[in-house]
């Protein structure tokens, strides 16, 4: 079984843009690179009420490059568009996959009618770091409605889990990934006792998004609590001792360097450099 290394409580939340009040429970700058590698970073919006509007609330022009963007809509729907010409609307339980790659350019925003009729949203946003062989990747963008995600029974009170990303039981999600990477969608239902086989090697984390779980028969986490897992050992315990939903996060670590400057996230500083230089010049693209 693998060993807890570190539970984080969540830190005051800010602003994204005027749409998305967030709590970042994760980051490369807070707990370290090498600690969460593959991942970079995972904000946990709302939940937060919203007024009907005639102004679409959100984020809107801006550049990425080096990673991917992994959006889950937990309540409430999103629109989104790109410099690559993609984009579309999620709804709850589904996910949006950008990879940012050499260079994008996007906005993210309520949906219309959401913004319309206002209503509670709530939603996860991870980082996911890209190889150094994959940083000059072409843009692209997978959008992963909940039809589309598998989802297996964990136990016969209702537990269950959705394969978003990997592997879990016999049963692969939908998202195409530059490195191996897990990202399930857990519910478990209160009373819930769940071992969860997951990769010996590989880094794991646990990310409380509603409920309470007591981890490895020792350490009680709660909503927007962070638990990070030592890479050694095959399985994780999970005791819910309320109605709880959880990311579960797994991925093999990139032994890479991490440079990071606002939206960007490469190896080196040169190359933070080189980002700015092209994205002044034009050469991530422009929303039409």
């Amino acid at each position: 079984m693998k060993q807890i290394q570190a539970v984080f409580s969540p830190p005051q939340g800010h602003w994204v843009g005027d749409g998305f009040p967030v709590r970042s429970l994760m980051s490369y700058n807070r707990m370290g690179a090498d600690a969460i590698s593959p991942f970079l970073l995972l904000d946990y919006a709302g939940p937060a009420r919203f007024a009907p509007s005639h102004r679409q609330r959100g984020v809107g022009e801006h550049p990425h490059r080096g990673f991917e963007t992994v959006t889950l809509v937990l309540q409430g729907e999103l629109e989104h568009r790109d410099s690559s010409g993609e984009g579309g609307r999620i709804g709850e339980g589904d996910v949006q996959w950008m990879t940012a790659g050499a260079g994008i350019v996007h906005e993210e925003l309520h949906s219309r009618a959401f913004t319309e009729t206002g209503g509670v949203l709530e939603m996860v946003q991870l980082w996911v770091n890209l190889p150094a062989a994959s940083k000059d990747t072409p843009p692209g963008y997978q959008t992963l409605l909940s039809a589309d995600i598998p989802v297996v029974d964990l136990d016969e009170a209702g537990s269950r889990l959705r394969v978003i990303a990997g592997d879990y039981a016999g049963r692969t999600g939908p998202a195409r990934t530059f490195s191996p990477v897990s990202v399930w969608d857990v519910a478990l239902a209160a009373g819930a006792d769940i071992t969860l086989p997951v990769v010996d090697g590989h880094t794991t984390l646990v990310a409380v998004l509603d409920g309470s779980v007591t981890l490895n028969g020792t350490e009680i986490t709660r909503k927007a609590d962070m638990a990070c897992f030592g890479r050694e050992g095959d399985s994780i315990r999970l005791e819910a001792d309320a109605s709880t939903r959880l990311l579960i996060l797994g991925g093999e670590p990139i032994d890479e360097p991490v440079v990071g400057h606002g939206p960007f996230v490469m190896n080196s500083h040169e190359d933070i450099h080189q980002a700015l230089t092209d994205f002044h010049l034009g050469k991530f693209g422009r929303l039409s």
